[in-house]
């Protein structure tokens, strides 16, 4: 919901620059269900990725290992899990940290929060030192939780970081809640990122939903019960395919001077609509 761990994933990948340090075979993990049909031709797709990106600290206090996963497993996603935590024991991992969103009726300009779901006391308390609101009772599905639990049973310690998000606008990305959620993970990891460019992103997402959600409730109280909302889009000027190929192109070979830059190159792939595409290429730069 509301793009919440992936958009900390992909920031905190970005700002650290990551490097791929391996990748699951999807055949183990995923199975063709269903093809796309376009024009009357079938359309082959690759299978869902699943990859593990590194970081070393220079300072020799932890590293971070990052794992990104373009779906959930359709099934058996605990046999996988179990892979992962013992994949990454053998590298030494003792603590596991999952993101993920809790809706609630909060408004787009309010602040917002992060709630805590810890594997053991310690981590549990560390959460509420640095001002999580503790998620007292309820369910964390997929993998967010479930490979939580698998920690759990391996011995590991950690847990949940939840932002916050609207459920109004629970399908559309909130990267306030990502901001929230790296804000207390950088923390609690000493780890110092800029967060420059994610501030800006979500003041602009911000101020976008607060007005529709206004415009929602004028429409709600203005209409009877014969009449509907009108709901009011501006026209887009058609623009070249050419030209956004070529910014795009140009995007990339910024980021691949700066890689912190990744952020505002994904930011502009998600506007087109365009980040499937040029996923493959994106993650490829983290090699």
């Amino acid at each position: 919901m509301g793009g919440v761990a992936i958009g900390a994933g992909y920031y905190l990948m970005a700002k650290l620059g990551m490097h791929l340090m391996m990748e699951f075979p999807a055949d183990e993990i995923f199975d063709v269900e269903q093809i796309k049909v376009k024009d009357g031709l079938i359309v082959t797709r690759r299978l869902p990725r699943s990859r593990l990106f590194l970081w070393r600290d220079e300072h020799h206090r932890h590293d971070v290992i990052l794992f990104i996963g373009d779906a959930q497993p359709p099934s058996r996603g605990s046999s996988f899990c179990r892979k992962l935590v013992t994949h990454v024991r053998e590298l030494g991992v003792e603590k596991v940290f999952t993101f993920a969103a809790i809706a609630t009726r909060m408004r787009p300009e309010y602040h917002s929060q992060v709630f805590g779901a810890a594997i053991d006391r310690e981590t549990l308390g560390r959460f509420e030192e640095l001002g999580m609101h503790v998620f007292e009772d309820g369910k964390i599905s997929g993998l967010n939780g479930v490979l939580l639990g698998v920690a759990a049973e391996s011995g590991m310690t950690g847990g949940c970081l939840l932002g916050e998000i609207p459920s109004v606008f629970s399908q559309i990305p909130f990267p306030k809640a990502s901001l929230a959620v790296l804000e207390m993970f950088t923390r609690m990891v000493e780890i110092d990122i800029d967060f420059s460019e994610l501030r800006t992103h979500a003041k602009t997402v911000d101020a976008t939903l607060e007005i529709f959600l206004k415009r929602m409730e004028q429409s709600a109280e203005e209409s009877d019960a014969e009449d509907s909302p009108e709901i009011r889009t501006e026209r887009s000027v058609p623009r070249s395919a050419n030209t956004d190929k070529l910014r795009i192109d140009a995007l990339f070979e910024d980021v691949r001077r700066d890689l912190s830059k990744a952020y505002g190159l994904k930011q502009e792939l998600d506007r087109l609509g365009l980040f499937n595409e040029y996923e493959d290429r994106f993650l490829d730069m983290f090699k």
